[in-house]
């Protein structure tokens, strides 16, 4: 089941079906007791009026039952002899016993003759007796049980009283109330319920799918701008955002600013790509072109110039490899630099600059940051070379801390970097003089690598206006923990 809508349907159907099969078992129950304990307040309130009769000592024959049919009477002696059953009750079940058949008492029976006369012979030693009976004040046992009143079989709760005569002689007063309209109005709610639970569950499901459906429909369009974005390779487009502030508007948004990123990032790869092609075309022509006359004229070959054009070929293929792996997120090392040291080590190494590179880093201080050693004096060596190139005669390079990190600045005396290109000059193969000449000034790459490189360490490459009027790049690393 590969749709949305449909999963939803049936999860929202499930979970609406568990609560109401559940609400409607509880219903039934709550119900059933309810109307239970009805019918055993019946039963109790019939049993009782039994057995206040029996005890003011009324016959058996007298005892009002007017209602026997719904309510029908059992009476059982100390004993649990049958004395005494209402009309018409034929058979019964879940009383002290299931006799319909009264048999002769004698306790009973001289406590009360068919004829009304009391017996002389148990007065007692002085012939007297008590007053009147008394009925059990107990709460009476409950039981279910079945009976048979003129050929109709029914269910019954049964409530059990005691009463006890004038003449002291205990009787059991089993009286039963209907459990027919319990049953009714169970079977009632129940075929309700049953009814109505699949109509429910059917309006569930479709409100549940159509709302599902006009949810999801901006995905669809969502879906299909994308599969035509990836069939026609045209990351200019853009998938439609609906008005509403919701998750999909959102995912849409993102999807948006996705492209974005992607478009610039292919368009700066084919930017690269065409730049590096170019690149590369001129100093292997120049280098097979002298090869070739070489070839042909041995006394006419250039060979500083051949050299020359090796080493430019070898530098650009280095620096394109190493854009080509920071691209790939290559993470730097971990070890722990000295700042200072590495500045003064990388300079040291310039003898043959065209100006004197001036060093400015406090004596005895440690700044010490964490990366590739190798990276970041690629980085100070490229703010260097950048500065030889556009000096007058100036180059100096400090050292100094600056908040939670550690400061490398750049400085040159030449003509600086214009306020509306000091973003620009950190793209790859930018170069701002156009007229000057490609040896002079590089492929330009040696800014944009190590703004990449400051950026992998957690830091920044800025440029700004230098005191002495020319360009001050300005390298901040986080200091080591």
């Amino acid at each position: 089941m590969r749709s949305v809508r449909a999963r939803a349907a049936i999860g929202a159907t499930l979970v609406v079906a568990v609560a109401l099969v559940a609400a409607g078992l509880a219903v039934l129950l709550v119900l059933r007791d309810n109307l239970i304990g009805q019918a055993d307040l019946q039963a109790e309130v019939a049993a009782r009026e039994v057995a206040g009769q029996l005890a003011l000592d009324t016959r058996f024959e007298d005892l009002d039952l007017d209602d026997a049919e719904d309510h029908p009477v059992q009476v059982t002696d100390e004993e649990g002899r049958v004395v005494f059953v209402s009309q018409g009750l034929q058979a019964v079940s879940g009383t002290r016993s299931p006799g319909v058949s009264p048999v002769p008492s004698a306790s009973v029976g001289a406590t009360a003759s068919p004829d009304g006369d009391d017996d002389d012979d148990d007065d007692g030693d002085d012939g007297r007796r008590p007053a009147r009976g008394e009925v059990s004040s107990d709460d009476p046992d409950l039981s279910d049980g079945t009976a048979t009143v003129d050929g109709k079989h029914a269910d019954y709760r049964f409530a059990a009283v005691e009463a006890t005569t004038s003449a002291g002689i205990t009787l059991t007063v089993h009286a039963g109330a209907p459990l027919a309209p319990e049953q009714e109005a169970v079977d009632t709610v129940r075929g309700a319920m049953l009814t109505g639970l699949p109509v429910l569950l059917a309006v569930v499901a479709g409100v549940t799918w159509l709302v599902t459906r006009r949810a999801l429909r901006p995905v669809e369009g969502i879906r299909r701008e994308m599969a035509a974005i990836t069939a026609s390779e045209d990351l200019a487009r853009r998938v439609p955002e609906p008005d509403s502030r919701d998750e999909i508007a959102a995912l849409a948004r993102t999807t948006n600013e996705t492209l974005t990123v992607l478009e610039a990032s292919v368009e700066r790869q084919r930017r690269f790509v065409a730049d590096a092609s170019h690149e590369l075309r001129s100093p292997i022509a120049s280098l097979r072109t002298q090869l070739e006359v070489a070839e042909a004229h041995p006394e006419l070959l250039d060979l500083p110039g051949a050299v020359a054009d090796t080493v430019r070929l070898q530098v650009l293929a280095a620096d394109l490899l190493l854009l080509a792996r920071l691209d790939a997120g290559e993470r730097p090392g971990a070890a722990r630099l000295e700042v200072g040291a590495l500045v003064r080590e990388e300079v040291s190494q310039r003898a043959a600059d065209r100006i004197p590179v001036t060093v400015e880093v406090t004596e005895g201080a440690a700044y010490e940051v964490n990366g590739s050693r190798g990276q970041v004096a690629r980085v100070v060596g490229n703010l260097l070379d950048n500065a030889q190139r556009h000096a007058e005669g100036l180059v100096a390079v400090s050292v100094a801390a600056d908040g939670r990190g550690v400061r490398v600045e750049v400085r040159d005396d030449g003509a600086g970097v214009p306020e509306d290109e000091r973003e620009r000059i950190f793209e790859r193969f930018v170069r701002l003089d156009d007229a000057r000449s490609r040896d002079d000034g590089g492929a330009g790459l040696g800014l944009a690598i190590a703004r990449d490189v400051a950026a992998r360490h957690g830091g920044t490459l800025t440029v700004h206006r230098a005191p002495e009027g020319g360009a001050a790049f300005r390298l901040w690393l986080p200091r080591a923990a």
